[in-house]
């Protein structure tokens, strides 16, 4: 099963916000099958944005940080035609644009689940379904995906 991984599940593995989603995220990231991990361009770019604002860290231990990710996940590209099918999923479903562009990305990757705390825990389109990690019961599709 293909996972594409938000912003900020990358942001909380990383030491930002408090420590519990931290260790949740974290124990994430170490029990999902690596080659079948997916991270959208657009994740890298908003994480490399919270890092220097939020946790006012220098740009260059920011990209240190975003560097390792690329080398640990392939990434998923925005094209023009998911770009064009994130502003429908946004009119469609009342998305903002950037939630909607991480599901559309995730679509053309033909990942099965996006693991997000943004979205509506469940949403499903074009095959993807969001999975929020810190819900109190956890999704069928995630402990399938860890193998639990």
């Amino acid at each position: 099963m293909r996972i594409a991984l938000d912003t900020n599940i990358l942001a909380y593995a990383a030491g930002l916000n408090d420590s519990a989603r931290k260790q949740v995220a974290a124990e994430l990231v170490r029990k999902l099958p690596q080659d079948n991990v997916f991270i959208p361009v657009q994740a890298m770019a908003e994480l490399f944005y919270v890092l220097v604002t939020k946790a006012a860290l220098p740009g260059t231990e920011a990209k240190a940080i975003i560097l390792k990710w690329c080398d640990q996940y392939p990434l998923i590209e925005t094209s023009q035609s998911v770009l064009l099918a994130a502003i429908e999923l946004s009119s469609q479903h009342n998305l903002r644009i950037w939630d909607a562009i991480m599901m559309a990305t995730s679509a053309s990757a033909e990942c099965r689940l996006l693991i997000s705390e943004d979205m509506h825990n469940g949403f499903t389109w074009n095959g993807v379904t969001v999975v929020n990690p810190f819900s109190k019961k956890p999704h069928e599709l995630l402990t399938q995906a860890m193998g639990l």
